[in-house]
């Protein structure tokens, strides 16, 4: 079959099994280098992807992503929902009552953020998937006047709370002055269910009826706090920030998650960045064998080289040649690494429970692991491009190779 000349004398080069023995090693070494880096950044990458996919869906499900509050309170949501334009990736745009407060115990008080839902509202479907989803104990039933709450799993332990107890409920707002001083509002409500979200919002969770916790907060008929957006990608809402905000009158304001969890998640975009730039660089390591072995096997051919020029090879051909060579070797350790980071990032929870790996901490579905094309196919596209700027510096050294120097002791 015929082939280009440099590519057949590059393959030839790459899979030759004669020469330096120690030129071998070293290209082996460059080999199994790409394959372990590949393979690492993909399996690490898509477990980091998978716990940052975790974080969003147990925590930006159930806070706020985004918020339009009005310091007095809204009176004419519905007008103000209509009005606003779709933002993108918008799931939902709910009324909602939202208050600090304190809930009381047996023994013990905790300071928690109220979080008043409509389930009859438009949308409140997406408010309540969450909820229902993660449902440890108890009934979903959140109806208008029984006063019935939703705390979070870590909130009901520390309160030593279960379904069907009551607790008191102080609000931070609402309260009358009386001749005593502020008289804060408070109520008794009821636990109806515990949600168990594996995250920092068990400690703070507390959700009721919205009409509820608007009569405990002494607000008017039909006002609410404010409007909740739901995005499909919690991320989204910081996008929305710029389009909504400008088309929104005097006395609103936009709150968006970060302003409360952003720490959490600058620290997770952090960590999966230091952890790529240190198996980043098993590759780059590897490409710098690859100069290594591409320079000793340069040296080695150089009677061979030499002959291949008096017999017409131009310089660029050469250099061509040593390129290709090093590109063999970057391309086939990518493939390896990819195939193998695929399938053991793919079966990762099999293949560690099969070595007895304790993986509860992980909850019962395991490591959660995410693989994203994009990262992938980045992965290996830094490994070929630093394999083939591992190539230059050698193949330019081939490229100048004088014949006459070169057989001047054959």
């Amino acid at each position: 079959m015929y082939q280009p000349l440099t590519l057949f004398l590059g393959l030839r080069y790459s899979r030759a099994q004669h020469g330096q023995g120690f030129t071998r090693f070293i290209q082996r070494v460059s080999l199994i280098g790409i394959v372990v880096g590949v393979a690492a950044l993909i399996i690490v990458g898509s477990v980091m992807n998978g716990f940052e996919g975790e974080l969003k869906q147990r925590i930006l499900t159930v806070v706020p992503q985004l918020e339009i509050q009005a310091d007095d309170g809204l009176d004419n949501w519905r007008e103000l929902a209509d009005s606003l334009p779709p933002a993108n990736g918008q799931r939902a745009l709910v009324p909602e009552v939202t208050t600090a407060g304190v809930l009381q115990g047996q023994q013990q008080l905790q300071a928690v953020q109220v979080q008043g839902i409509f389930p009859a509202a438009k949308g409140a479907e997406v408010q309540l998937e969450p909820l229902q989803t993660h449902l440890s104990a108890g009934q979903l039933a959140l109806n208008e006047g029984e006063f019935n709450v939703v705390l979070g799993y870590a909130l009901a332990q520390q309160l030593n709370a279960w379904p069907g107890q009551q607790l008191r409920l102080i609000a931070a707002g609402g309260g009358i002055y009386t001749p005593l001083g502020l008289l804060p509002a408070q109520r008794l409500v009821t636990v109806a269910a515990i949600v168990r979200m594996q995250s920092e919002a068990d400690k703070h969770l507390l959700v009721m009826h919205g009409a509820d916790l608007a009569r405990i907060l002494r607000m008017a008929p039909e006002q609410v706090s404010g409007l909740r957006y739901y995005f499909a990608d919690p991320f989204q809402a910081l996008d929305a920030v710029a389009q909504l905000e400008p088309k929104l009158a005097d006395g609103l304001t936009l709150k968006s998650w970060r302003e409360s969890y952003g720490h959490l998640f600058d620290a997770v975009s952090m960590e999966k960045r230091m952890v790529n730039l240190m198996l980043g660089l098993i590759i780059a390591v590897a490409a710098f064998n690859i100069i290594s072995s591409l320079m000793m096997v340069v040296q080695d051919k150089r009677a061979d080289i030499a002959v291949l020029q008096t017999m017409g090879l131009a310089p660029y051909r050469v250099w061509r040649m040593v390129v290709l060579q090093g590109l063999v070797t970057g391309g086939v350790g990518s493939f390896i690494g990819l195939l193998l980071g695929l399938v053991l990032a793919l079966n990762m929870n099999p293949l560690l429970q099969a070595l007895g790996v304790d993986l509860s901490f992980a909850g019962p579905a395991g490591l959660p692991v995410i693989v994203d094309a994009m990262q992938v196919t980045a992965t290996v596209l830094a490994a070929l491009t630093l394999t083939f700027l591992a190539t230059l510096f050698p193949a330019w050294q081939a490229s100048r190779l004088l014949p006459a120097q070169a057989l001047r002791y054959e």
